[in-house]
Order: C-alpha cells, then structure tokens, then sequence
C-alpha cells in the first residue's frame, strides 16, 4: 500500500477496485475536506464567560516525545490549492504536538500522505505525488527500519514534497441500479448526479452522486439503499477517470410500530401522536425529519433522536424507535431593550413546561416599559397569563388561551385595558400555518379626541408563509403574513374590520453570506368605523423600532392640534444592507420609510417620514444583539434629533 500510494500511477490504466477504493478514496476524500474535534465550550458573551466548567482535565503527558520541525513545497497548483495543501498537513498543523517517538511520527507521516494524497484527488489531480522525508531518508525507508536518525536535543527535520500533476476529466460513466426478484439491472443517467464526460474529475463529486442516489432511493421507500459497487480507473495517457456505480435498491418496505423511550413525565401515546409516524405508511425519510422537528418544537426535550431498526419486523415492516430526553420543567427568563426615544423596557417571565404530560405550557409574563423617559406613576406596563396545548387537534395544531391587563402610554394616547383571547393554529406545512381565534377587551382610553370606553369582540384570521432559513439571522427566503378581523364595540354598537399585511424578504449575495440585502413591506387599513369611534390603542400610528426609525415611538399619524390621533391605515417600508466584518462582528446601513393616514386605504395625501442610520451587529451564540444609530430626515413635532437602539 505504502509504495504504490509513494509512487505516480504508470500510464497506463488502473483499476482502483471497491475495497481499496473505500481506503484511498472515500476516507481519504472526507479527511481531505477537513478534520474537525470538538468540545464543549463556556459561553462567552462580552469578556464574560458563562456556563463554564470548573473541572481542569488532565495532562496526559506523551512518552518519548520527538519533538521535529516541518516543511512543505507544492509544485503546480494554483495559490488556493497550495494553501488547502498546507492546511491538511497535520504535520505542519500539530508541530508543536511532539508524537511519542519514531514510530509516532512515522505513524503522522504516514497519515498525512494519505490526507495529502485524498486532498490531489478532491481537485481532480490522479497524477500528483506525495513524498516525505525524515532526517534525510525517505518515509519508506523509515517504514521499513522502523527507527529514525535523531539527535538528542536536536528537532527531527521533516520535508514534505507535492508535485500536484495533470487534472483528469471525467470518461466513461455508467451507473446500475439492481433490482429484486430478477428484474433486469435498469441504468441511471449519470447527468441527474453531476457526473458528466468531460468535465473535472473532482472526487467530491463522486461521492455527492453516490449519497445522492442513495437518498433518492430512501426517499421512493427503500429504506436499505446502498452503494453495491464501486470501479474508478484512471487512465493517465488520456487523463481521463471513468467511473462505474452500482446501486441496490434493497426492499421497499412500510413503517412499523413506532414506540418511546427515555421519558419519564410524558405521556408516550402523546409522543408517538406528535411525531405522526403513521404504521403501515410507505417508509419515507422526509417523515421521520418532520417528527423530529415537530417534536423538538414542543420545547419540552432537551435531545429528540429517531432511529430506524436495521431489519424488517415478521410483517415486513420497518419498526422505528423515538429517543427522547426530557428537559427540566420549570423555567424562569427575562429580557431587555433600551432606547433614546423610549427608554428601558424590561421583561421577565415564569413557565411550567409539560404541565399536564402533554406538552402543555403555563406562562406567566409581566413587563414595564418607557422607563426613564416617564414618571413611575406614568410608566407603561403588562402581565398575561398564557396556556398552550399542542396537538390539540391533531398533531400540527396547537391552542393557546390568553388573559392579561396591560396600560400603554405613548406620546399620542393612555390607554388601560383587560382582555383575552382563544387562538387555534395549524401547521400546514413547513412554510405554511394559519390560525383562527376570538378576542375581547374592556378598555378606558384617553387621546386629543377625548376620553371613552370601549368593549370590543372580535373573530380574527391569520395566515403566515415562512420560507427564511434561519429566523433569528436570515440571509435567504422571505416571511408574509395576511391578518384580518371583523369586531363589534358593545360599547358603541359599531362594528369594524381591522386588516394587516406584511412582507419580509432576504437575500445573500456571496455563497459565504456576508453580504446580506434585506427588505420590508406593510400596510394595514381599518374598515367601517370613524376615526373617532376607533378605540386609539386599535388606530394605526408609525415610528419608532421595529417602524420608522429616529422617530419617537407612534409619533407618525394624523393629528389634531400638534397631537397624534392615528389613522385608519398606514404604510411601512425598510431596505438594509448588512456585512459581516468577522465572524462575530457586521455593520449594518438603512433606510426606512413610513406614514399613517385618516382615511381607510393609504393615499399619500402625507409624505412619508424618512429616518436613515446604520448599526452594528454582534452575533452571539444566542442571535444576533444589535445597536442602531438613527436619523429622522423631516422630522415633525415631538421627535428628536436622533435616536439609538439597542436590543
């Protein structure tokens, strides 16, 4: 092995077959990717460090250690792979690692010839050579003496030489699919998989096709899929790799009994509900990731683990075991915001987990906000009581009952009110979930148009379409959600109909997302009630986070004698630019645009207020924590020069 992987292929043909092929080729392709150890690690959150682990582990300290000094010279290549050469290395890597002994560096050298070698072949390059000596001799020569010339006190030198050599193009490529029960072998377009005559025999590409035709035949409901055979030959006068696979297919088979292990206060027949893994169902793998996600979801496991048996049952079916472990019950948390224009807001909650054994939730919340920028007997404030039962009905339900009281006090209206809702939601799919629910609100309310008293019910409908991949930090996809509520005011004997829609779009513009452009639409209108007869809590208003920036907080809408009323709609838009400067830090530039008006659509009968600013971003292990700075371009009555937000 050790001469012929020393050695450049001959030119001529040379079959790698399937055995060998796993060793020099498949091992050696994913090493050559990268070597990766982990560990676990404290949270570290501005210098301070949290969660960390008190328990200093051991040296181990390594027997004869023979300290040496390593180089490397690539000859061929372009600059990317010459440093992707280096950084495989694990001889230039673990330098200052002493091995125990000449057979410990025997033994790296060893296996960074196979990495380098692996690391040729992932760039299409059969034909390179990897030589290494050691103290003078060559590595096969110190294989076979299995003693190395060192002087004591002295570094052991090593040398690494790479001649990367022609790149090869992929030749022939066949791909066979076997079939039960004698069927004729069926042949797979080898397009469909990436492998195309002609084009650079990258090994990774290899690999791609096989796991790709392995999870094409799982997901048709084989659940044994797997690569049968393998042939590579490269052929070094044509520099050409023909490639031969063969796939079995293995049986189709259906789900079987689904059963739990691991929890102790949940209910299992509940679990195995969630999950939706249904018994006599075709096997598909996209099923068993649903019922790990839907499950994750319900916040009350701190592992979940779904495991497939390696054999088919007596029946033919292909039981599955759900491997749970449950997280504590009880939980207390909090949060904050400050901002220039509304101050510190604050926020803690207490939540019961699993109440029931079913997933159940008890929240109890309570907030203060508009601190320091109001007296304490003016401040705003909230509490609530939530309950949420998923699976309510069925497992992509959920339902949720809410009551809480809550004052408001912007600068255009005071506001004190109880109220309470019944909400049910489904999750369609995985981009897809509506809802549907009734809420009522006794409120007493204050504003330029006077003071009243309203007793408002409603029926509401929801629907969210989420496509962004990852909520907190998106860089793709977009989030829209359509709101509509019909309301009667027992108070007044009006009816009304409250609407609302929003737009969020992403979009990354270098594969490493760095450069992130993000969007926001939304407008929202209010049918069927005048101005006046609209609770002013319910109206529309603008400016402030999460709206105009560098505007005071709901300072943007009609007004009457220098005092903000709201509107019956509003329009919002935003556009960012966002740039990762490191890992942990990113710039962000904005603008963002909005106005409310009397009349029940927009009309732009009033210019929209501009703010413009920029931010930093922190991304911490938790999401990213933010500091914008704000300007408002026309700024009106009550808004300040400029505001900062932090959150």
């Amino acid at each position: 092995m050790f001469r012929r992987m020393r050695q450049q292929l001959p030119a001529t043909r040379h079959r790698m077959p399937l055995a060998a092929t796993r060793a020099a080729v498949i091992a050696g392709f994913l090493c050559a990717g990268c070597l990766v150890t982990s560990s676990a690690q404290a949270f570290e959150l501005f210098g301070f460090t949290f969660f960390e682990d008190k328990k200093t582990e051991a040296t181990v300290a390594v027997p004869d250690p023979l300290p040496y000094t390593a180089t490397i010279t690539v000859s061929g290549g372009d600059e990317d792979l010459r440093k992707a050469l280096t950084e495989t290395s694990q001889l230039i890597a673990e330098a200052d690692t002493p091995p125990s002994g000449a057979p410990g560096l025997i033994s790296r050298a060893l296996g960074d010839q196979q990495q380098l070698l692996a690391r040729l072949y992932v760039s299409g390059l059969y034909g390179g050579t990897v030589e290494i000596d050691i103290a003078g001799s060559s590595l096969q020569a110190a294989v076979e003496s299995g003693t190395i010339n060192s002087r004591a006190g002295q570094r052991v030198p090593v040398s690494i030489r790479v001649e990367t050599g022609p790149q090869f193009h992929f030749g022939a490529i066949a791909i066979s699919s076997l079939h039960l029960e004698g069927a004729t072998a069926a042949d797979v377009p080898p397009d469909d998989y990436g492998l195309v005559p002609g084009e650079p025999a990258l090994s990774d590409r290899i690999l791609a096709a096989e796991q790709k035709l392995v999870t094409n035949l799982k997901a048709q409901g084989h659940p044994f899929a797997r690569i049968s055979d393998r042939s590579v030959v490269a052929d070094h006068a044509s520099r050409t790799l023909d490639v031969a696979i063969e796939v079995d297919p293995g049986p189709t088979a259906n789900f079987g009994v689904v059963s739990v292990t691991g929890q102790k206060r949940t209910d299992a027949d509940f679990i195995v509900s969630q999950a939706n893994i249904q018994p006599g169902r075709r096997y598909d793998p996209q099923a068993l990731r649903d019922a790990g996600k839907r499950l994750r979801a319900l916040g009350i496991f701190g592992s979940v683990r779904i495991a497939e048996a390696e054999q088919l049952d007596a029946d033919g079916r292909l039981p599955v075991i759900i491997e749970v472990s449950e997280r504590k019950r009880h939980v207390i948390g909090g949060g904050a915001t400050i901002s220039s224009t509304e101050g510190l807001g604050v926020e803690a909650y207490w939540r019961h987990r699993n109440l029931f054994g079913r997933g159940e939730q008890l929240s109890i919340e309570g907030s203060a906000g508009r601190i320091g920028t109001r007296s304490l007997a003016e401040l705003e404030y909230a509490s609530r009581i939530v309950f949420t039962k998923p699976g309510a009905f069925g497992p992509t339900t959920s339902f949720t009952a809410t009551v809480g009281a809550k004052r408001e006090n912007p600068e255009a209206y005071d506001s004190r009110s109880v109220y309470g809702s019944l909400r049910a939601g489904k999750k369609h799919s995985e981009t897809l979930e509506y809802a549907t629910g009734t809420e009522f609100s006794f409120a007493r309310e204050e504003d330029a148009l006077g003071t009243g008293n309203y007793a408002l019910f409603g029926v509401f409908g929801e629907v969210t379409h989420d496509s962004r991949d990852d909520v907190l930090d998106p860089s793709s996809g977009f989030r829209a959600t359509a709101f509509a509520e019909p309301a009667y005011d027992m108070e007044t004997g009006g009816a009304m109909l409250f609407t609302k829609a929003s737009v969020s779009a992403y979009q990354a513009f270098d594969d490493a997302k760095r450069l992130i452009l993000a969007g926001r639409l939304a407008t929202g209108s209010i049918f069927g009630a005048s101005l006046s007869d609209i609770p002013p809590s319910r109206r529309y208003y603008a400016g402030g986070g999460g709206s105009v920036r560098g505007y005071a907080y709901r300072n943007i809408g009609p007004r009457v004698s220098d005092e903000v009323i709201g509107g019956r709609s509003f329009f919002e838009g935003s556009a960012e630019v966002r740039t990762r400067i490191t890992e942990s830090i990113g710039v962000v530039g904005f603008v963002d645009a909005g106005a409310a008006y009397s009349s029940e659509l927009p009309d732009f009968s009033e210019p929209l207020k501009i703010g413009v600013g920029a931010g930093l971003r922190y991304y911490s292990p938790l999401g990213p924590l933010r500091f914008d700075f704000a300007v408002p371009l026309n700024p009106g009555t009550d808004d300040p020069d400029y505001a900062i937000y932090v959150g």
